[in-house]
């Protein structure tokens, strides 16, 4: 992984996987109010994303802590792909972005219907 990260990269980079991780094992929390606002969040998310050029927030956030300015691909290398960053930088595996996109929403799909089902057992 890249070295280099200040204390707001490291904050913005462990925030990031909080949420990643929320979303990987959300499906398998029992309960139903839970899986009721998972079942909302991930569809929010990637909404958030599509309207936001395929960008996170948080990205967002950190470029204006750091330029002053809301968008900064040239700055941060990270905005609008991080996960791709995060599997490069550990992995060494480079996917372009209509292949990152493929494995995400892909992933996405499958864990909300994995959430639906968990939803609709608890009846």
């Amino acid at each position: 992984m890249r070295n280099g990260r200040d204390a707001l990269g490291w904050a913005c980079f462990l925030i990031h996987l909080a949420v990643l991780a929320g979303v990987v094992a959300g499906w398998a929390f029992a309960g139903r109010p839970w899986l009721g606002f998972y079942l909302i969040f991930l569809p929010a998310m990637v909404l958030h994303w599509k309207l936001n050029r395929d960008a996170c927030i948080l990205n967002n956030l950190e470029n204006w802590l750091r330029h002053r300015r809301w968008r900064a691909p040239q700055a941060n290398r990270e905005e609008g792909a991080w996960l791709r960053t995060l599997l490069a930088d550990t992995t060494g595996i480079s996917l372009g972005k209509r292949q990152m996109d493929g494995v995400i929403y892909g992933t996405m799909a499958l864990l909300w219907l994995l959430a639906l089902a968990h939803f609709f057992e608890k009846f």
